[in-house]
């Protein structure tokens, strides 16, 4: 793992980017009412990133509006690309 901190750079999305998922995204336990390991994203997923969070102060998790799943997921910058800048 790096030292470098994510944190120590302005996100690489904002808000109301659109965005297409890169990778596989599963429950890691952070989401509700799913069993662990449940996938909730795939790889063509797009959506909206709704806001932009921290995790351990050292990375950004967007957290991006599957529209056709009716899903907020938390995605690393790595997981994600744009699609097109937001408003």
């Amino acid at each position: 793992m790096s030292d470098e901190l994510e944190l120590d750079r302005p996100p690489e999305f904002e808000l109301g980017d659109k965005v297409r998922i890169r990778k596989v995204i599963r429950n890691d336990g952070t989401f509700f009412g799913q069993p662990v390991g449940k996938i909730l994203a795939v790889p063509g997923d797009e959506g909206y990133v709704i806001s932009i969070g921290t995790f351990l102060q050292r990375f950004y998790v967007y957290a991006v509006h599957c529209l056709a799943k009716g899903l907020v997921v938390g995605c690393r910058a790595q997981e994600l690309e744009l699609v097109e800048k937001g408003l």
